[in-house]
């Protein structure tokens, strides 16, 4: 199990849409985002969800020339810890902090995970949610989700 999980916003605002927030602590016990993120978020959070800021800002700048502030705090927060997971769903994020090394999944890959570690028996429910909001998976994705899921 990693030390530690950095969210992005997205993943917050997308499992509080589809009411499954708790899915987060059900499979990390912990999850760390920036002030920058909670901001973003705008809401109350749980107590099981930590803020911490990354100690480099400079790093922080000079990611948020590349990527919005709020996924630049989560990649450099994720760079000044060992053994971790990053949450992003934004495509240009994601390839950014793979190039940096970081190990990373999307709110999908989070579901995904809960499947395959039996806190829930199917992905189908939580995208038929998504789908009520306004985050759009592709049907590419989707069908990759569910085959991840083992499920049709």
């Amino acid at each position: 199990m990693p030390k530690i999980i950095v969210s992005d916003t997205s993943c917050l605002i997308i499992l509080t849409k589809i009411r499954e927030l708790d899915l987060l602590r059900q499979l990390y016990k912990t999850v760390t985002i920036t002030q920058d993120i909670l901001l973003e978020y705008g809401e109350h959070l749980p107590d099981w969800i930590e803020v911490q800021q990354a100690k480099d800002h400079y790093r922080q700048q000079l990611l948020e020339m590349q990527i919005d502030k709020g996924e630049a705090s989560a990649i450099a927060l994720a760079l000044e810890t060992s053994e971790n997971i990053i949450i992003l769903d934004d495509w240009k994020a994601r390839r950014l902090a793979e190039r940096l090394g970081l190990s990373v999944t999307g709110t999908l890959g989070v579901i995904i995970r809960a499947k395959n570690n039996g806190i829930t028996p199917s992905i189908k429910p939580f995208l038929d949610k998504i789908r009520e909001t306004n985050f759009r998976i592709s049907e590419e994705l989707e069908q990759i989700a569910l085959k991840e899921a083992n499920e049709k």
